[in-house]
């Protein structure tokens, strides 16, 4: 299982280049799902909100529809008002980052002195916070070789000091950051695919713009898909064209299997040969 740090608070920048944290930020204990720790954030806690200052946050692709859709943004607006395009170094694929606000505390657009507007709607990373999860698979029954996670070790944080106790899967349920694992977890596949590949071997830019549109702008993927000859030239069942049409989480999931078929020609697609020949000509 290869594994990449996609999903923790703190991402350290270089040029256009997004990479891991320096580890002098982040515990050295590896934590499985029963790993246990004590942590608590309440409004009466000095340090409240200030977790959500001077810090660099890669969005997932369900993160993107959860807060476009809170904002009533179409994916372009939300694209262009409040992210910035990176690659991920040893992938070299397109991510999203949170871009922040340009003030003396460089936080988040969303976080007020008495918490987050968005807070039903944050990304991953804030729910998993004050941990950090070191791999791409998270599934329920993982074992030490299938997904790890850590602690992201703050100064200024007071949670650690107060006496709520919680595993590590606990933690993941209360905080419902293992349904948004579940729903990504296709990305989190290609990822680890791209990565496996040695490091001379590229993407195009046609493929990872195909990866940008079907990862993080689903209502360009929905036009993409829906408008124009694709459902018939890979042999799309009606119901599930259906289904897509009307629900952008099954949309979702279908584009990452797709892109891991399109890509890495993993999957079961297919195409009609026919249609596929006479665009040839």
């Amino acid at each position: 299982m290869h594994s990449i740090k996609v999903n923790h608070k703190n991402i350290a920048q270089k040029g256009n280049k997004m990479k891991p944290p320096s580890t002098s930020q982040l515990s050295p204990v590896k934590l499985n799902l029963d790993s246990t720790f004590t942590f608590e954030c309440r409004k009466d806690l000095e340090c409240f909100t200030s977790c959500c200052r001077d810090i660099n946050i890669i969005l997932t692709p369900y993160d993107i529809i959860r807060m476009k859709n809170r904002l009533n943004l179409s994916s372009d607006e939300f694209l262009a008002i409040y992210t910035s395009p990176q690659l991920l170094e040893k992938t070299d694929l397109p991510v999203i980052t949170l871009k922040m606000l340009e003030d003396d505390d460089n936080k988040c657009p969303f976080v007020r002195d008495d918490g987050c507007l968005i807070y039903s709607d944050r990304p991953v990373t804030c729910r998993y916070y004050p941990l950090g999860s070191g791999t791409l698979a998270h599934k329920d029954d993982a074992d030490d070789q299938q997904g790890f996670y850590f602690f992201i070790n703050e100064p200024h944080c007071k949670g650690f000091e107060e006496n709520c106790s919680w595993s590590v899967r606990e933690w993941r349920k209360d905080q419902d950051a293992a349904a948004f694992d579940e729903i990504n977890s296709g990305w989190y596949d290609l990822m680890v695919m791209k990565r496996s590949f040695p490091p001379n071997i590229h993407l195009t830019e046609k493929a990872k713009h195909l990866f940008f549109i079907a990862s993080y702008n689903i209502d360009k993927f929905k036009r993409f898909v829906f408008e124009s000859d694709f459902i018939k030239l890979h042999n799309i069942d009606e119901q599930t064209a259906e289904d897509m049409h009307g629900d952008e989480v099954k949309l979702l999931q279908f584009g990452q299997e797709w892109l891991k078929w399109a890509l890495f020609k993993k999957g079961e697609f297919s195409v009609n040969e026919e249609m596929a020949a006479s665009r040839k000509h």
